[in-house]
């Protein structure tokens, strides 16, 4: 049975385009922002992190990668990265497309902030 990292890892490889370039750099992101983050594989393919709960899913579309935030609703966006699934009273999504470039800093911020709701550290 292979990891999740490993079907992760060849999610990317098989996208083989801008798709999995910035599935890539997200995961990266997460990574850095939360070092001791588990990954997981759901639902039939979709790429999952984890920390004292789901932080985010990663789906990729033909337009789009799409980032959900579980609990996206609750966290703090001052930079606005949310841009899908805003009207629901739990998530949130990012859609990043080709062109996109993602604020970094702003990213592994609300990556930080996701984890803080988990660990019930504040909404």
């Amino acid at each position: 049975m292979e990891t999740a990292a490993a079907l992760i890892d060849a999610r990317i490889k098989e996208l083989g385009d801008w798709r999995g370039v910035k599935l890539a750099q997200v995961r990266a992101l997460i990574k850095q922002a939360v070092p001791d983050v588990v990954e997981t594989w759901k639902w039939r393919g979709v790429p999952v992190w984890e920390k004292d709960g789901i932080i985010c899913t990663g789906e990729t579309y033909k337009a789009v990668v799409k980032l959900t935030f579980m609990k996206g609703a609750a966290v703090a966006d001052p930079k606005g990265l949310f841009n899908s699934s805003l009207e629901g009273n739990a998530r949130r999504a990012i859609d990043i497309r080709e062109a996109d470039v993602i604020n970094e800093v702003a990213f592994k911020a609300l990556v930080l902030a996701a984890v803080g709701l988990n660990a019930g550290k504040g909404k």
